[in-house]
């Protein structure tokens, strides 16, 4: 079976080749940035399955007709569709989330559900990364040893319980007086802490206009 993996996240990455060290039969094509990826080379390719995991541009709708698409959610969908799922459930103060793989359709996290599975974002941005990355190579596995049988694994999402959150943007990682007056010192520690490397950490605006980053805090 033909596997291309397509990504630009490191945590993404890590399960593509986690799956090639597992599944030497296979072959796998592994695609890393977005300048190496073009549809022509997927038509030569041809693989059964596409693995989009931490994939953020949009892909055509004859690519999701024509192959077997499928996408990593870090969230327990229906719940959290949209970009940033990570940062905008630990900002409200969630405290665990679940890894989620589904079949891709024009919708925006919208398709079945191939595979799910739960777990506490304890710790880091790295720890939760982590996570995301051990389970994430977990379920793909699974997935894989029964692709035979996908059609009956899988199941739609239930839409009365689906909520959406926009792609957080730079601007809101800004730490700002009226949180600090407004905010426990949890709330706000949960926002340094979600907006560690490689996202846009989170920072205050200083009176001559610079900016200090906070990569860190405890409380």
């Amino acid at each position: 079976m033909k596997i291309l993996c397509c990504t630009y996240r490191p945590w993404a990455e890590k399960i593509y080749l986690n799956l090639r060290n597992q599944f030497t039969e296979h072959q796998f094509v592994i695609i890393n940035t977005r300048e190496e990826m073009s549809y022509d080379d997927i038509e030569r390719i041809h693989p059964d399955i596409i693995l989009w995991y931490g994939w953020s541009w949009i892909i055509p709708d004859y690519i999701l007709q024509k192959y077997f698409s499928v996408m990593l959610h870090p969230s327990p969908l229906p719940k959290y569709r949209g970009g940033s799922p990570i940062q905008n459930q630990i900002v409200n103060g969630d405290t665990s989330s679940a890894v989620t793989l589904f079949k891709m359709d024009r919708g925006i996290d919208t398709g079945d559900i191939i595979l799910q599975e739960s777990f506490e974002m304890d710790g880091e941005l790295s720890d939760i990364l982590d996570s995301i990355s051990s389970i994430g190579t977990k379920l793909s596995k699974s997935m894989i040893e029964n692709f035979a049988n996908i059609d009956n694994i899988m199941y739609k999402q239930n839409e009365d319980l689906a909520t959406y959150y926009p792609r957080r943007t730079p601007k809101q990682s800004e730490i700002t007086i009226d949180e600090i007056k407004e905010h426990t010192a949890e709330q706000l520690y949960n926002k340094i802490r979600c907006l560690q490397d490689p996202y846009p950490n989170a920072y205050i605006v200083c009176k001559d206009g610079t900016k200090l980053y906070i990569t860190k805090s405890h409380i």
